[in-house]
């Protein structure tokens, strides 16, 4: 073990190689676009976080929505699928980081962002403006949600 100091706290952390029980993986959903797979993973829980990839308002069509509302409402209905699909739900989510080609769209993206999540449930968030995103997409969000062994909403 290799101890650091700093800011009065006393931090243990291995050496590399040395032996050290790892969580297990596990992978949720393997995206396509247009029938070609792309290089992530929906979700992945590691311990009792998952960890969701960044998802746009493209629809099962493969087409953005238009406009930041619809684009919102059908990135926030992704997120859900995944959620489902790994036994989670909203109120699991616990943390999100949301990206806006234009920063003059977080208020509309607020005005749906908030009806996904129980009121005084809201997960912590950052927001920031971008130079593009995927696809031409107005908006895009990844989440992480506890993921443990009890079963939430």
């Amino acid at each position: 073990m290799r101890r650091l100091f700093g800011m009065g706290a006393l931090l243990a952390l291995p050496f590399a190689g040395a032996s050290a029980q790892r969580p297990p993986v596990e992978h949720f959903g393997a995206p396509q676009l247009g029938g070609q797979p792309l290089p992530f993973s929906n979700a992945v829980r590691v311990g009792d976080v998952l960890y969701l990839s960044g998802q746009i308002g493209i629809g099962a069509d493969g087409r953005l929505s238009e406009g930041i509302e619809a684009q919102t409402r059908q990135m926030m209905e992704n997120i859900g699928a995944i959620l489902r699909s790994a036994g989670r739900g909203w109120d699991d989510v616990f943390h999100c980081t949301a990206m806006l080609d234009n920063m003059a769209d977080w208020p509309a993206f607020n005005r749906v962002y908030v009806g996904y999540f129980t009121p005084g449930r809201l997960p912590a968030r950052s927001a920031f403006g971008t130079d593009g995103l995927a696809l031409g997409a107005l908006i895009e969000l990844e989440c992480q949600a506890y993921a443990g062994r009890a079963r939430r909403r």
